[in-house]
């Protein structure tokens, strides 16, 4: 081997272990790998451009926050005032604002007003005891200025238009006194004797007694009333609460058409057989109750396109079922029987679960009604008044153009869609000819317009005329109480004639 192919060994670069075991004590030793040549110089810069973009995060922060700040202060005020000024009852933004004395509550004009026409008797927000109404000038003016600054806080125009229709800006409400509380149930009652009524207990609230109080059986059972031996004496069963009431009681109640007496206690505005013309129909409140309600479908035998025709027509005209229950009242007080023909069905019998009284006067007109009876009216007639209803020509021409069915209301296919739609079953019956009046008296026998002609003016010979003279005229009229047998009959008369008698 040649000097020059033998590897100079202590010429080539040593590797780390050999650096390693070369130098042992140096303790700045490291294994990491130093970077690659290709990447020298770029350090620098690489860190130089992480700073750069850090500071320009920075100052694209400061600025947005600096901007936040410039539309902030107005922003906040706004939405805090109209946190401020909502209402209690719908959450918004107050519309045409009242408030409620002497607690100072504020609400909508038009939400006040649906809490009072609901049955509040106090305040919507704190339930105190309120005495007025009123509306708020300085409230109104702080809502226009928040409204100017944004303008779309404000309400809805459909909102606003449901509002005015409610309530009228500017004029004050009154809210009504609380009501009596009802007296509290008594859980031990003991169902073989009669509980005393309210008016039975002494120093009762309502100030009035029983002049016939009943003895209550926890007391003195000694001398309870025994359910056995039927209603205790003064006293009857209410049509709606079903509790003993003082038949004589300032608020008792009779409805005039079922004879059934009311407490006027217990259920308010139920217990109570109210004047005709400002009673409720039992459970008719809405257009949705005469949808669901079955009975409203046998008054028209079922026809469901007539049915749907007057709900639609209901809807568009916003007629509810006490209108139409107070307008068949009218008709009846209008018709000479009244409501004659509904007794005569038995229309109000058993209609609560409580015996009825008796009436003292069948003939007597009816001034009081309670809620089962006065759907019992609304029921029975409604259809009368759909056609009625129909003559005044509010529907629309492809309903009234609609050919009348011959069967009318007893056609038996009016449960047929194709042919309910195309025939209309809705009309009043034909009313029959009246017959003409039996002539009696003088007028079975009327007299001619024209008189008899004078025998004297009958032509004939002289001695036809010289007779007329000497014999008197025959009576136009005849005397019914003369004999007809006597009487000288037209035959006799012209023999007469003829041999110049």
């Amino acid at each position: 081997m040649s000097e020059d192919n033998i590897i100079n060994v202590y010429n080539l670069p040593q590797s780390p272990m050999g650096l390693l075991m070369s130098r042992p004590d140096n303790a700045s030793v490291t294994l990491k790998r130093g970077p690659s040549p290709s990447f020298e110089g770029l350090g620098d810069e690489v860190v130089s451009s992480r700073k750069r973009f850090k500071e320009d995060v920075d100052i694209d922060a400061d600025d947005t926050l600096s901007g936040d700040k410039s539309f902030s202060p107005y922003e906040t005020l706004a939405d805090d005032l109209a946190q401020e000024l909502q209402c209690g009852c719908c959450s918004e933004l107050c519309y045409r604002p009242v408030v409620v004395s002497p607690c100072q509550h504020f609400f909508c004009g038009s939400c006040c007003m649906l809490w009072i026409r609901n049955g509040g008797t106090n305040c919507p927000a704190c339930r105190g005891i309120s005495t007025s109404v009123i509306p708020s000038r300085p409230l109104q003016s702080i809502i226009d200025v928040l409204l100017r600054a944004d303008p779309s806080k404000a309400r809805t125009e459909r909102e606003r238009m449901q509002a005015d229709e409610i309530y009228k800006g500017g004029t004050p409400m009154r809210i009504p006194t609380p009501r009596e509380v009802s007296p509290e149930p008594n859980f031990n009652q003991n169902g073989e004797y009669a509980r005393p009524c309210p008016h039975c207990l002494p120093g009762n609230p309502f100030g009035w007694r029983c002049p016939q109080p009943i003895v209550d059986p926890n007391t003195d059972p000694d001398h309870a009333w025994h359910l056995d031996d039927g209603t205790p004496p003064g006293h009857v069963y209410c049509g709606n609460c079903e509790n003993l009431l003082a038949s004589s009681a300032p608020n008792t109640s009779k409805c005039d058409f079922c004879q059934v007496s009311f407490c006027g206690i217990g259920v308010q505005g139920r217990c109570l057989a109210a004047p005709l013309i400002s009673q409720h129909p039992h459970n008719l409140t809405d257009i949705s109750d005469l949808i669901q309600s079955a009975e409203v479908y046998e008054c028209f035998v079922s026809n469901n396109v007539e049915v749907e025709i007057m709900l639609d027509y209901l809807t568009a005209q916003r007629l509810t079922p006490r209108h139409i229950y107070r307008e068949i009242v009218a008709h009846f007080q209008s018709q000479p029987d009244g409501f004659k023909p509904l007794f005569e069905l038995d229309l109000f019998v058993d209609v609560h679960s409580v015996a009825a009284g008796v009436d003292p006067n069948p003939d007597a007109p009816r001034s009081k009604i309670c809620r089962l009876c006065a759907a019992e009216i609304l029921l029975w007639g409604i259809k009368g008044w759909w056609v009625r209803e129909r003559q005044k020509g509010f529907l629309e021409e492809t309903v009234t153009k609609r050919p009348d069915c011959a069967d009318g209301e007893t056609c038996t296919r009016q449960k047929d869609l194709a042919h309910a739609r195309e025939f209309n079953h809705i009309f009043a019956s034909p009313q029959p000819d009246p017959m003409p009046p039996v002539p009696f008296g003088e007028d079975a026998f009327p007299i001619p317009s024209d008189p008899p002609q004078s025998i004297n003016n009958l032509p004939g010979d002289p001695a036809r005329a010289s007779f007329a003279t000497t014999m008197p005229l025959v009576p136009s009229v005849v005397d019914t109480s003369s004999d007809y047998r006597s009487a000288t009959s037209s035959q006799n008369i012209n023999d007469m004639l003829d041999r110049g008698i």
